[in-house]
């Protein structure tokens, strides 16, 4: 059984369309916890943290009783987004937002999704989870932006997306007509990497 260590609706979205059977618990890890400047290995290091808090605190989880837990997988994700070397988290105002897409508009970043999997057995009747092998990876991808004019930025500003959404932007909402191009994993601009999640099930012999 998958555990989905994450309150995020796009990872929850792009698993339930590929049918992909799991569960999706929140890590409520604080963040501000990890100090790692570069980016990349920040993103893998929140992933492992998140991860990692839910299988230390899985016997005070209130596991669906139809699930088979005999093995379970639990995937930790974050993802933040580069711009000229910087880290573009979710803006903290739409002030903020409008400054960065003003900066983005015509211009290009690197969406990094660090990605933690862990394998482990668990006994349901006593809930002992023992972590049996963990998979880490951050994936990245460039994402190109349109030129926009300023009165389209107002506007998404003013939708509050921006506000919601690593680097301020959001692949699958409203921002989507305004991304040019991809150059690598899409699903990893949306917070998971499908195909690295795939292959990396698929080597433990899990079909998902």
């Amino acid at each position: 059984m998958l555990i989905l260590a994450s309150a995020s609706q796009s990872r929850k979205k792009l698993l339930e369309n590929s049918q992909i059977e799991f569960i999706q618990i929140s890590s409520n890890f604080d963040e501000a916890l990890v100090k790692e400047k570069d980016i990349s290995n920040l993103t893998l290091e929140l992933s492992f943290q998140k991860a990692s808090r839910i299988a230390l605190n899985i016997q005070e989880i209130d596991l669906p009783e139809k699930f088979n837990y005999s093995s379970v997988e639990i995937l930790g994700c974050d993802s933040i987004f580069e711009f000229n070397g910087r880290p573009f988290g979710k803006p903290s105002d739409k002030d903020e937002a409008y400054r960065r897409w003003s900066q983005m508009s015509g211009e290009f970043g690197f969406l990094h999704t660090g990605h933690t999997l862990l394998f482990s057995t668990f006994d349901s009747s006593s809930k002992i989870l023992k972590v049996t092998k963990k998979i880490k990876k951050t994936v990245s991808s460039k994402v190109y932006f349109s030129k926009l004019q300023d009165e389209e930025i107002k506007n998404y500003v003013d939708s509050l997306e921006p506000l919601y959404c690593a680097g301020g932007f959001a692949l699958e909402g409203k921002g989507g007509k305004y991304i040019e191009r991809i150059d690598g994993c899409f699903s990893n601009v949306m917070g998971l990497s499908l195909p690295w999640l795939r292959k990396s099930l698929i080597k433990e012999g899990i079909f998902p």
